[in-house]
């Protein structure tokens, strides 16, 4: 099976233009591509990781990687899937996340030897003259077209600043300009970013002429990686340090039953042959898939070795025992209320509740245990000597587990 019938099967790709170009150039590796990164925070998530295994693949067979950092398009903000302005950045802000995406970036990418590219858009649009943008690239734009894409309709109700409605027309810019500097002829990107895609190939074929266009193609990513990593406390992280291998295997570990499969697909590089014949698993066999998810991405991001420590320590949490390489807390006399602390205190020190009144709604609703004894009394108390040693392992819903520690 040739690379563009693999991402269709593995269900990567939702909408494409010019499809027989697309898949002449994917499947003989004359690809260049770009996906964008705004940097708006200072760590990848698992929103990302599906772009960075996207554009491993196509590196491994050939293809040329752009990872485009929005230095640029950072000042202002993707209004995209928003319901409302997100927090303006500082340029040092900016600048110091950018430097994190670069380093989490070179574990999946190959930089070597022009290989892949990393290039931030704040190269060119820093220094762009708003006159010259405005004659030069606004008078492309129809502001009735913009108005009726997809990624400004959810903000129109509450208000979509102009600031936001620049968006658009930037990364079109940014399309064009990895265009004429590096000859990138294709783009990658969530099926909420269609409307900019498109925008940036018309710009291209405005600008440069109807010739050019028949190699600016646009390639639509499925939006999938935009629902995965998000959990009620926030994101899953790539960043060791917000997310612990651990916990970011416990997250793959406890995917729904319906989708693991579907990420197995997605996001591994096991071969189509093999994750077919799970799909007649059932029952103790999906979570022997949910393993096999979770031990092979968490290999990916934080490599073999991390990859076997979780895997031990979910073992040995799932068999009640206390495993050394679980994430852990120690508690301390400081913590003790007339010499012991109750389950509430305990649920906050160990950072499964932000404040005793949300540990007290998740006692009295039955999701708290320690050690795999249920904890249904908000007044269970516990001293010093109840941890020491191997400690105990509090555990609150399915995916959070944290070792109690003391001396």
């Amino acid at each position: 099976m040739k690379l563009y019938d693999e991402l269709i099967a593995r269900g990567l790709i939702a909408q494409v233009t010019d499809e027989e170009k697309v898949r002449e150039l994917i499947d003989e590796g004359k690809a260049t591509f770009y996906i964008g990164f705004d940097p708006t925070a200072d760590s990848l998530h698992v929103g990302h990781f599906m772009a960075l295994c996207l554009m491993k693949r196509l590196q491994m067979a050939g293809n040329k990687p752009i990872a485009l950092l929005g230095g640029g398009t950072g000042m202002i903000g993707d209004p995209s899937g928003r319901t409302d302005m997100r927090q303006m950045m500082t340029r040092e802000t900016i600048d110091h996340n950018i430097e994190c995406f670069k380093k989490q970036m070179s574990r999946f990418i190959d930089f070597s030897d022009g290989k892949a590219l990393m290039v931030d858009n704040a190269d060119w649009l820093m220094n762009l003259n708003y006159i010259d943008m405005l004659r030069e690239v606004g008078a492309c734009f129809s502001v009735n077209n913009m108005l009726r894409a997809e990624c400004y309709k959810q903000r129109m109700e509450k208000g979509l600043s102009f600031l936001e409605f620049n968006y658009m027309i930037m990364q079109a810019y940014d399309f064009m300009e990895l265009y004429k500097k590096y000859g990138c002829n294709l783009q990658f990107g969530g099926d909420d970013q269609w409307s900019n895609m498109l925008a940036g190939r018309e710009l291209i074929r405005r600008k440069l002429g109807e010739e050019t266009n028949a190699m600016t193609i646009t390639l639509l990513l499925n939006s999938e990686g935009k629902k995965m990593g998000k959990t009620q406390s926030g994101a899953v992280w790539l960043d060791p340090n917000k997310t612990s291998p651990f916990d970011f295997y416990q997250y793959w570990r406890n995917v729904a039953d319906a989708d693991v499969l579907k990420c197995i697909r997605m996001l591994t590089f096991l071969p189509l042959e093999q994750i077919n014949e799970m799909e007649s698993w059932e029952g103790s066999q999906l979570n022997e898939a949910k393993d096999i998810l979770a031990y092979e991405l968490t290999s990916l991001v934080h490599g073999k070795e991390e990859a076997e420590k979780a895997r031990e320590a979910s073992k040995a949490l799932f068999s009640q025992g206390a495993a050394a390489d679980m994430p852990a807390v120690e508690i301390t006399e400081d913590d003790l209320r007339d010499g012991a602390i109750d389950i509430l205190g305990l649920l906050v020190a160990g950072g499964l509740a932000q404040t005793r009144s949300e540990a007290r709604r998740n006692v009295q609703q039955g999701g708290v245990s320690l050690d795999g004894e249920k904890v249904s009394d908000i007044k269970a108390a516990y001293t010093l000597d109840d941890f020491k040693g191997e400690g105990k392992v509090l555990k609150r819903g399915k995916k959070k587990f944290i070792r109690i520690l003391s001396k």
